[in-house]
């Protein structure tokens, strides 16, 4: 670890402690936040690489600086691995995070005052879906959908159709941050061509088994463009990228959206750790990567169910779980994570559906497979990193918390992060 941060640890100790102790952190724990990952070592590389100091203003063949044969080699191979793994016509590669891509996104797509229909945050959406708090809705307007059945996670896309008809959207958003199931995406683009809207679906969260082919592609319902981040489940860089199917003129208007309509200079060396990620993504093992994330969750689900918990949608689709832990096991969802973490094991607290306490300590925890897939966790260690979440949850002593602490700690070192995944 020394060679690896050994400028930083000449020229800044306090920064160094700081990296020293977040590497210990990875090593000897568990991480089930469900949108956080590991990312090989030559992304890493990358995010550290020369390219850091190049501008890049533009995009390729298009600059506005010179010197620049090497950046738009780099963004346009990142450019064409992202069509081919998405089955996109068009791949904007440049923004730097999931919330700035869904930004220029609408300012691509819509006018001030244009409505927009996402899912409710309280049902699963996202912040950047229309919440209340954030400065989009300011700017357009937002309305929403639900779900009908919290426990099934059924969407009501009866009320959905209802509420497109008389809102006229210009764009139905479909995407979460903290929904267990899938979506029927054929419902959302038909509802959506009835209206006349755009469909646009947010995949941050399931971007790497959609390119693992272990979840349905929404482009091939019909989706007229996606957004992502490129961590999560892709097992990239932080970063954002938008997607379009085919629609050329929406490409250039989101080209121009993201620069120079919302952002400035590109981040080069974020961009070649993307390519990077795209080129392990598109690799025979990383279909088996994304199978075993969905069949890793849904053994911890199992655990849970069994023991008589309650879980929002009844269980999971996909990488992430719900768990309404204050009904279950009549503990506060930031107790619990703050409980968990004494035993390594890290997740975050989360709203419930309708959840009637406050956001900063809701009923809830989301948890899911991403990392500890990467890992090497198969259905088996997976379970068993479920049961002692419940030993814990349930009996909440000490002796409790300290013996799991260990057994997750000789889990984690028997399953070291991989250096590559290519």
């Amino acid at each position: 670890m020394a060679n690896l941060y050994e400028h930083i640890q000449n020229e800044d100790p306090d920064i160094y402690q700081a990296l020293d102790g977040e590497e210990k952190r990875e090593e000897d724990g568990l991480e089930l936040i469900p949108s956080e990952n590991y990312v090989s070592k030559a992304v890493r590389e990358a995010m550290g690489s020369v390219l850091t100091n190049k501008y890049a203003e533009g995009y390729p063949g298009k600059r506005y600086y010179g010197g620049q044969d090497f950046t738009d080699a780099v963004e346009t191979i990142a450019i064409e691995r992202a069509k081919q793994l998405f089955g996109a016509g068009f791949a904007n590669v440049q923004p730097h995070a999931g919330a700035p891509a869904n930004v220029a996104m609408y300012f691509a797509l819509l006018q001030p005052g244009d409505t927009v229909l996402g899912m409710d945050l309280s049902h699963g959406g996202h912040l950047t879906h229309g919440h209340p708090v954030t400065y989009l809705t300011k700017v357009f307007n937002f309305v929403r959908y639900k779900m009908k059945n919290v426990e099934t996670g059924e969407i009501d896309y009866d009320e959905m159709l209802a509420v497109a008809k008389k809102e006229k959207p210009k764009i139905l958003l479909a995407g979460y941050s903290a929904y267990p199931r899938e979506l029927d995406y054929a419902k959302f683009v038909a509802i959506a061509r009835e209206v006349g809207a755009i469909a646009v679906m947010d995949v941050a969260h399931i971007a790497g088994l959609i390119a693992g082919k272990a979840v349905k592609n929404p482009f091939d319902y019909g989706f007229d463009v996606m957004t992502t981040t490129t961590h999560k489940t892709l097992r990239g860089p932080r970063g954002g990228m938008i997607l379009t199917r085919e629609n050329a003129d929406i490409a250039k208007a989101v080209d121009k959206a993201v620069f120079p309509g919302f952002q400035g200079g590109p981040l080069m060396n974020m961009i070649a750790a993307k390519a990077i990620c795209f080129r392990e993504a598109l690799q025979p093992s990383f279909a088996s990567y994304a199978t075993q994330v969905i069949k890793n969750a849904q053994a911890m689900a199992d655990v849970f169910v069994n023991d008589g918990a309650r879980l929002i949608t009844g269980g999971t689709d996909n990488h992430l779980i719900l768990a309404d832990v204050f009904s279950s096991y009549d503990i506060p969802g930031g107790e619990a994570e703050t409980l968990l973490d004494r035993a390594g094991i890290t997740l975050n607290k989360n709203a419930i559906a309708d959840d009637t306490r406050k956001p900063m300590d809701p009923s809830g925890i989301r948890f899911g497979t991403p990392a500890i897939t990467t890992r090497g966790f198969t259905e088996k260690e997976s379970a068993r990193v479920a049961e002692l979440m419940v030993s814990i949850l349930r009996k909440r002593d000490d002796a409790t918390v300290s013996a799991a602490r260990s057994e997750v700690k000789t889990m984690a070192q028997a399953h070291p992060v991989p250096d590559t995944f290519a």
